[in-house]
């Protein structure tokens, strides 16, 4: 039997691992802090291909420059001297144009028809956990600041998408937590959500129970392979596998980079917190121009947002957190913004083009998975799927071609 360690835990490395147990590999996954301890847990879990498109468009060109100098802007760059950050942005928006941003949509578009089934394969493979149907809510306070999104959903129906959505007259029916503030509405469907911590743990634990090896709590520090790759844990332990992945997020370039994988990884980071609210949640609620999703999560309304681009290990901003109330604030009724649980910072890992990083490496036998910015979550059954099969078989997949890390 052949053996593959799998680095990082989250929901992109652990599907990876289910899949190729799927074909008979044996599996070590190996995480520095445990499952879904990265950007997998406090995301707002919308499984949304019909959403699942490029980060970077043109009103970036208009957007980002007031973003610089508004506190409570969704998009937040702390002013400081990093080459690093700004070659990054730099290159960023060089892909906020129509004509990139549909060639990115093109690339994204044979994985995102495909997203929802591969969960539904997961659960019919025995993960104890399910994804819920939508519908979700879109919110706008003024008929100008519906524009963008139309776009978007213009663009991906275009692209080969069905994304199915309706005007609605009375939002508040489906989310009591909308206030009157809000004056256009629409209905989006066709598209899933799922409390995120739950499932990714549940995948963890089908993964495990399956016969996977799990090791958390130590760090890998290098990946090496001349034929045979060698993984060098930060006990000092040296593990050989007949192949290896690396799907450690925004932390990918530690390892990646010497491998020849010369993508940018940039750290997108997300904040989000619970709260209640006097009606319970029943779907999920997005308000586009503030960039907020909301997601009801184990009883609780939890509110995701912002784009703060900072390294992924820096502490948590509270000031973050009080850009997210002050933007949504106003649109949002019967929730009590003061008594906040559950207040968390995940790194998502951004590209400059907008699309992931997935497939082989220069070093033989060694792979990575992730890139995915925003879109991990929804993508990860799908992208461990066909990672697992090129894997095994040597093919690559068309759907995650356009994906190549030596890009």
């Amino acid at each position: 039997m052949t053996r593959t360690i799998v680095v990082g835990a989250g929901m992109v490395g652990l599907a990876t691992a289910w899949h190729l147990q799927e074909r008979g590999v044996e599996v070590t996954v190996i995480d520095r802090t445990g499952i879904a301890a990265g950007s997998s847990w406090g995301n707002a879990g919308w499984l949304t291909p019909g959403k699942a498109i490029p980060l970077a468009d043109p009103s970036l060109w208009t957007y980002g420059p007031k973003a610089l100098i508004d506190p409570d802007a969704a998009l937040h760059v702390p002013f400081r001297v990093d080459p690093t950050l700004w070659t990054f942005l730099a290159q960023f928006a060089m892909h906020g144009t129509n004509r990139a941003w549909d060639r990115t949509m093109a690339a994204l578009t044979p994985i995102d028809k495909i997203a929802l089934e591969c969960f539904d394969e997961l659960e019919a493979g025995g993960v104890d956990s399910w994804t819920r149907e939508g519908p979700f809510v879109i919110g706008f306070a003024e008929e100008a600041h519906s524009k963008g999104f139309l776009s978007e959903v213009e663009g991906v129906i275009r692209h080969g998408q069905d994304v199915p959505f309706e005007r609605l007259q009375n939002p508040q029916e489906l989310a009591p937590q909308l206030s009157d503030a809000v004056k256009v509405a629409y209905r989006l469907e066709g598209q899933r959500f799922i409390e995120p911590a739950p499932y990714v743990e549940a995948l963890g634990d089908a993964v495990v129970q399956r016969g996977a090896q799990l090791m958390t709590g130590v760090e890998v520090t290098d990946v090496s392979s001349t034929r045979r790759p060698v993984v060098t844990l930060s006990n000092g332990e040296r593990l050989e596998a007949d192949s290896v992945v690396i799907a450690t997020g925004a932390w990918m370039p530690k390892l990646a980079r010497q491998l020849g994988v010369r993508t940018r990884v940039q750290a997108g980071r997300g904040y989000s917190f619970t709260v209640e609210s006097e009606q319970p949640a029943k779907h999920p609620v997005y308000l586009p121009f503030q960039r907020i999703a909301c997601t009801p999560y184990q009883g609780r309304f939890r509110i995701a947002g912002t784009m703060e681009f900072r390294g992924p290990d820096e502490p948590f901003q509270p000031r973050r957190v009080e850009a997210i109330i002050a933007q949504s604030r106003h649109l949002l009724t019967g929730v009590d913004l003061e008594n906040r649980h559950d207040e968390w910072v995940g790194s998502r890992p951004v590209t400059p083009d907008g699309l992931p990083l997935v497939g082989a490496t220069q070093a033989p036998n060694v792979y990575v998975a992730g890139g995915h910015g925003m879109w991990g979550i929804v993508l990860g059954p799908a992208t461990g799927k066909l990672l697992a099969e090129q894997i095994v078989t040597g093919r690559v997949d068309p759907a995650i071609a356009p994906f190549d890390p030596l890009r």
